[in-house]
C-alpha cells in the first residue's frame, strides 16, 4: 500500500502527463510531419500523394511520436478523474464519464496516426488510396470529436455545481471549459465542407480548436497542481500539510 507521501509524489509526477502528451503531439504533427497547417481537403490525389513522397521519413517519425504520446493521455485522464472525484466526494457518474471519454481520446489520437503511417508505408501505393487514407485520418482526428465532449462536460458540471466555498475546480476554469466546449462543436460538421472556415483547414475547423486545445492543457494542469494536496488519500487524522512537507 502506498503511503500518503508516496501517493502525493505519484500525483505530482502524473500531473505532468498532459504536457508530455501535448508535446509529443505538437512535435510530431508540426515540425516533423509538417501537418501544420493542414493540407486543404480540396486537394486531389496527386497533390496529397506528393505530400507523402516529399516528407516520408518526417511523417513516419512524427506519427510514431504521436502514437507514443497518445499513451500519456491515460494518466492524464486518471488525474482529471481524480480531480472530479474530489468534487463528488467519491467516484461517481462524472468521474466514470471522464474516464470513459478520456479513454476514447487515446484511441482518437492513436488511430489517425496509424492511418497517416499506413498512407506513408508504400511509395508505389495508388494515389486514390493515399487520398482515402489521408481523408480518414484527418476526419477521424478532428471530426470524430463527440466522445471527447464528455471530458469537457464532466469538468464543467463538477466546477459549476460544486457548492464548496473553495471549490476544487475554480469557477473560472468551469467557464473556460464552457468556451472550450463551444469551440469544439464546429469540428463535428467538418464532414460537410471542403473549403471555408468550417473545413478541416479552416478557422473553426482547425485553428481555433487547435489553439484552445493547447491552452486547455495548461489551464487544467494548473488546476490539478493547485489541488494536489486535496487529492491525497489520507489516513484517519492525517494532515495534508505534513504529507506535502514529507513528500518534497
Amino acid at each position: 500500500m502506498l503511503s500518503p507521501q508516496a501517493n502525493l509524489k505519484l500525483l505530482q509526477r502524473t500531473s505532468w502527463s498532459g504536457y508530455v502528451y501535448i508535446a509529443f503531439l505538437m512535435v510530431g504533427i508540426w515540425p516533423l510531419a509538417r501537418f501544420f497547417p493542414s493540407q486543404p481537403p480540396s486537394w486531389d490525389a496527386a497533390q496529397i500523394t506528393r505530400v507523402y513522397h516529399d516528407n516520408t521519413v518526417g511523417i513516419r517519425v512524427g506519427m510514431v511520436l504521436v502514437l507514443v504520446g497518445s499513451m500519456f493521455y491515460v494518466p492524464w485522464t486518471a488525474m482529471l478523474a481524480k480531480l472530479i472525484a474530489a468534487v463528488e466526494g467519491k467516484p461517481g457518474i462524472l468521474t466514470f464519464s471522464q474516464i470513459i471519454a478520456g479513454c476514447t481520446n487515446v484511441l482518437l489520437t492513436a488511430y489517425p496516426a496509424g492511418w497517416w503511417l499506413t498512407a506513408s508505408f508504400r511509395s508505389d501505393r495508388d494515389p486514390q488510396i493515399v487520398l482515402l487514407l489521408n481523408d480518414i485520418a484527418w476526419l477521424q482526428f478532428l471530426g470524430v470529436i463527440a466522445p471527447f465532449y464528455f471530458v469537457v462536460i464532466s469538468i464543467i458540471y463538477a466546477s459549476l455545481a460544486d457548492e464548496d466555498t473553495d471549490p476544487v475546480i475554480p469557477r473560472w476554469v468551469g467557464w473556460f471549459n464552457v468556451f472550450f466546449m463551444l469551440d469544439l462543436i464546429p469540428l463535428s460538421i467538418i464532414f460537410f465542407f471542403k473549403s471555408g472556415p468550417f473545413a478541416w483547414n479552416g478557422l473553426f475547423g482547425f485553428y481555433l480548436p487547435f489553439a484552445t486545445f493547447w491552452i486547455w492543457f495548461f489551464v487544467m494542469g494548473y488546476t490539478i497542481r493547485r489541488s494536489l494536496h486535496r487529492l491525497v488519500d489520507l489516513p484517519a487524522g492525517g494532515d495534508t500539510a505534513t504529507v506535502a512537507a514529507k513528500a518534497v
